[in-house]
């Protein structure tokens, strides 16, 4: 599986590929930043997000891309610059029919170090490690993308195969025939 990681961001939107599947050895494809001007105006700069992505789209061809979930921060005009670069992100993707996922920065943290409280610094040496690197991924935008995409590899099937099973049992009318003759369970769940 060839997967891309997106950590998005107006300025500094990271990006990288890992292929591997679980249980087997990772390797890193590419990593990089696509950078706009804290000087353009916001639509000029997501068109240069939009470009970027879709540069590393074609010359990478994932199979999947998985995006850092959007969470709320204190400063508005970050996560706003960082939801409207997701987006961007996730449009790319959708608009060439590669499925898209989505984890928190907890879920990537806790997947590549074993600690959905590690820091930056962590996440990097781990990352470094992971995919048998000389030098730490900088900056670390870059680093954060590559761990979106070892996290989806290690967690994204399980995670897919569970979503596909929910969509289909709410898609699959329960017949009350199927039913019939069977007692209900007593008892408390814990």
């Amino acid at each position: 599986m060839r997967v891309l990681g997106v950590d998005p961001g107006l300025t500094r939107c990271g990006v990288g590929v890992v292929e591997g599947a679980p249980g087997r050895p990772l390797r890193m494809a590419g990593v990089g930043v696509v950078r706009t001007p804290a000087e353009a105006d916001v639509g000029q700069r997501l068109l240069l997000v939009e470009q970027g992505l879709e540069s590393w789209l074609d010359e990478h061809r994932p199979d999947l891309v998985a995006v850092e979930r959007v969470f709320a921060q204190h400063n508005v005009r970050t996560v706003m610059g960082t939801a409207q670069a997701s987006a961007v992100a996730m449009l790319c993707a959708t608009r060439r029919g590669i499925p898209v996922t989505l984890h928190t920065p907890s879920e990537v943290k806790a997947a590549v170090t074993g600690s959905g409280r590690a820091d930056k610094a962590q996440v990097t040496a781990m990352v470094q490690r992971l995919l048998r690197l000389d030098a730490p991924p900088k900056p670390a935008d870059a680093a954060d993308a590559l761990a979106l995409a070892i996290c989806h590899i290690w967690r994204g099937g399980a995670t897919n195969r569970l979503q596909a099973a929910v969509q289909a049992a709410r898609t699959s009318p329960l017949k009350a025939d199927s039913l019939k003759g069977t007692a209900p369970v007593k008892g408390t769940v814990r």
